[in-house]
């Protein structure tokens, strides 16, 4: 079992930037960071591989949110730049535990989820 524990959200103005960070427990596999805004259904935002040497991005975000890791502290993190009103939202972590196949940007790849952090973009 794998515990995921997000920080770093906030609200910050239009046009700013946030980091997102995402600590597990222990050792995972891909990672992804999903969000959820108010009345919506849960949405893929970003994925990176076990080694970090590949990522996947939402056509949304790309350009102006980097997703990184460092295997060191078991750390994910979402550089989030240029923000809009409509990236708020509750933003969560998530980690596949190395079992499963599939798409990494389909909510049933993962099998431990975060608690979600609250990320507010105000116009």
């Amino acid at each position: 079992q794998v515990q995921l524990v997000e920080s770093g959200g906030g609200l910050v103005q239009a046009g700013g930037s946030l980091r997102l960070s995402c600590t597990a427990s222990g050792r995972s596999y891909t990672m992804g960071w999903f969000r959820q805004a108010r009345g919506k259904e849960r949405e893929f935002v970003a994925a990176i591989s076990a080694s970090g040497g590949r990522t996947y991005s939402a056509d949304s975000v790309k350009g102006r949110f980097t997703i990184s890791r460092d295997n060191t502290k078991n750390t994910m993190y979402l550089q989030m730049n240029s923000l809009k009103a409509e990236d708020t939202a509750v933003y969560y972590c998530a980690a596949n535990d190395g079992l499963k196949s599939g798409a990494p940007q389909r909510l049933d790849y993962y099998d431990y989820w975060g608690q979600g952090t609250q990320v507010t973009v105000s116009s």
